[in-house]
């Protein structure tokens, strides 16, 4: 009787540690994110026009950031020329921004039924009355597998998807969503050019809020 309880509690044991790891694995490889963790990554910091310990604000850059912007709303992805494409990246790595491992199908631009959950949550993320009156850029990325012409038009089509589910599920007005595609030029993982973190959405609110005195 005894040999059969140790027996018995000795699998168990080893039952529940599989289970465990098991779902250790699962959360580990858990890529989606919340609404919140979106809205709190795109706030816009307040900046001030007067002399402050902040971030100041400068009129003209910002007038140019505005007339830059609006040479590419409302502009087909494919038609952004290189040099308007490293003006977006230049500026968007100033302003607030949050990298989203959306996952795509291998040579797609479906979205991966396991992104679904990120592509919802930053809907409602843009859908907060925080962020009303923001322009956002959705930029694509590729793996790097594939030439260059290829990955290219294949980032630019993925940001439209990204774009087109968001007009149609979020009521998002299309005039502040501008759309981009790096293909393989910017790898999260440049050493693994092949790993599939590298097929992403970075989501970037260009929008400079303007705090009063």
């Amino acid at each position: 009787m005894t040999h059969f309880s140790k027996s018995f509690g000795l699998k168990a044991i080893t039952l529940v540690a599989a289970l465990s790891l098991t779902a250790g694995l699962a959360f580990a490889g858990d890529t989606n994110v919340s609404s919140s963790q979106i809205l709190d990554a795109l706030k816009p910091k307040p900046v001030t026009r007067g002399l402050s310990a902040g971030p100041q604000a400068d009129p003209t850059a910002q007038a140019k950031e505005a007339t830059f912007l609006n040479t590419v709303r409302n502009r087909s992805t494919r038609s952004l020329s290189m040099g308007e494409r490293e003006q977006i990246a230049e500026l968007a790595a100033t302003k607030p921004n949050i990298d989203l491992e959306i996952q795509f199908d291998y040579n797609s631009a479906e979205i991966a039924k396991t992104s679904v959950a990120s592509v919802q949550a930053l809907g409602k993320a843009l859908s907060d009355p925080s962020l009303k009156g923001s322009t956002f850029v959705v930029a694509g990325h590729t793996d790097a597998i594939g030439t260059e012409e290829y990955n290219q038009g294949l980032s630019e089509r993925r940001a439209d998807t990204i774009k087109k589910y968001l007009v149609q599920n979020y009521g998002l007005s299309s005039n502040d969503l501008v759309t981009v595609g790096y293909g393989k030029t910017k790898l999260k993982d440049t050493a693994n050019g092949a790993d599939p973190i590298n097929r992403r959405v970075q989501v970037v609110n260009m929008e400079t809020k303007t705090a009063s005195k």
